[in-house]
């Protein structure tokens, strides 16, 4: 069999194994869902020209939110619309679109404003983890920090998180399963 043939297949069992995750991790972070997948069409795009050069399959996913992470980067700093994939990715997100359950349950609002008032570097490690469902070694590898940063930087946006969405026990007035907002402090 040619080598052509392998990088395919390769880059065939790449896509099918990524495409959700992948989809699902932009669309959290744009308000489009048809950025969405332009970004997600661009890190596909960048994988098959490097498809040579990525790495083993166990850390190749890892290396592809990397990417997309930059992707996104560039798409934010930008401000322009990419080129719209084809009508069959846009049947795909639709899809996936629908089955995001922060769309369906109207407490996780609260908790997407709060997210929205979090610094960029504290949401990013909060939803690699609790959305991509990382373990902080793998979000060290995706930002290109160390494994303990990871931990530190996820412990101090946590606390910020559950202050935002008066979720913590210690405030007073504190009442178990009610999300609420509360109006930041002065001078934080």
């Amino acid at each position: 069999m040619s080598s052509a043939t392998e990088d395919e297949k390769r880059f065939r069992r790449l896509y099918a194994d990524n495409f959700p995750l992948l989809l699902a991790y932009a669309l959290r972070r744009v308000e489009q869902p048809d950025d969405a997948a332009d970004v997600v069409g661009e890190t596909f795009l960048i994988a098959w020209r490097r498809l040579r050069e990525l790495p083993p399959d166990p850390e190749v996913r890892l290396w592809l939110y990397g990417v997309a992470r930059r992707v996104l980067a560039n798409f934010h700093r930008g401000g322009v619309r990419r080129d719209r994939l084809g009508e069959r990715l846009r049947q795909r997100l639709t899809t996936v679109f629908a089955a995001d359950p922060g769309t369906e349950v109207p407490e996780r609002l609260a908790v997407r404003q709060a997210l929205a008032r979090l610094s960029e570097p504290d949401r990013e490690v909060l939803m690699l983890t609790a959305w991509e469902g990382l373990e902080p070694r793998e979000v060290a590898s995706v930002l290109n920090v160390s494994p303990s940063a990871v931990r530190t930087r996820l412990s101090r946006a946590r606390a910020r998180l559950r202050e935002l969405t008066g979720d913590d026990p210690d405030r007073s007035g504190h009442e178990l399963g009610v999300l609420t907002v509360p109006v930041p402090k002065e001078a934080r």
